[in-house]
């Protein structure tokens, strides 16, 4: 299979054994950009994804480098927890000048954490998920990247796991804001009160989780990473570029609270 192109946000799309056509495109009102789900690029998408004609891969790796400009850290190593979160370590690692080392290897006998059923299960299953690559990282500072915190049980048990194994420091960096509000568009994200910005934790986090220190990617960070290559491409070409993807946006909702359209009750 080959990459042919995206379909254009209201696009209705019919593809046959001969070719490709556009039946109609549904257009947005006058003025108002475009709102992709800025969540995608996070991490719902597979990295080798193509959305408004860039990588997903190449987005996450320069939240990572724009993360270690926000949020530097006297460390020795950079890692992360396999593998979702790979690119924006190999970013951060890249732009601090720290060598991006492996601290966990994936068990592939157990299955997935997220469906069991209570948080102490879940705890346990994340636990057993991972093995622990001790002889990289034992007496050193190590700088753990995820790509978001949503409830904050996974990466606990984590930071227990390599300081016990010999961590000297476990920082955490989150290559995304943090998640407050609700998704009205069809993504599962828990309820407002379940996720760890909203609880009264957050605002001591790294004792709640037991790292050193946390910092999250600001919205700024995030909007320009994903934005960079896209205006880059659009002042470069900028009648193709602007019909393709019109009056650039994309939506933050879960992170601000602005939805992209008016929510009715």
């Amino acid at each position: 299979s080959r990459y042919y192109r995206e379909v254009l946000p209201g696009e209705i799309v019919k593809i046959s054994r001969h070719d490709v056509q556009t039946l109609d495109v549904v257009r947005r009102p006058e003025g108002d950009p475009s709102a992709f789900c800025i969540f995608e690029y996070v991490y719902f998408a597979r990295p080798d994804s193509i959305f408004e004609g860039q990588m997903v891969y190449s987005v996450r790796r320069r939240c990572g480098q724009q993360l270690a400009i926000e949020a530097p850290v006297e460390a020795d190593l950079v890692s992360t927890v396999p593998e979702s979160a790979t690119p924006a370590a190999l970013g951060y690692a890249q732009k601090c000048g720290l060598p991006y080392v492996e601290v966990l290897c994936k068990n592939r006998y157990v299955g997935r954490t997220f469906i069991q059923p209570n948080m102490r299960l879940r705890q346990l299953g994340v636990a057993k998920k991972f093995g622990v690559l001790s002889d990289n990282f034992k007496g050193k500072r190590v700088v753990i990247i995820d790509d978001s915190i949503v409830r904050g049980n996974t990466i606990s048990p984590i930071i227990k796991l390599l300081r016990e194994s010999g961590a000297k420091e476990v920082h955490i960096r989150v290559a995304s804001p943090p998640i407050r509000f609700p998704c009205y568009m069809g993504i599962n994200i828990p309820t407002k009160e379940e996720l760890i910005a909203n609880r009264p934790e957050f605002h001591d986090l790294a004792n709640y989780i037991g790292a050193d220190s946390v910092v999250y990617l600001s919205v700024e960070g995030l909007v320009s990473s994903v934005q960079e290559s896209i205006k880059a491409r659009q002042d470069n070409n900028p009648k193709t570029q602007k019909s393709f993807i019109g009056k650039l946006g994309h939506c933050t909702a879960c992170l601000t609270g602005d939805y992209p359209v008016e929510l009715e009750w």
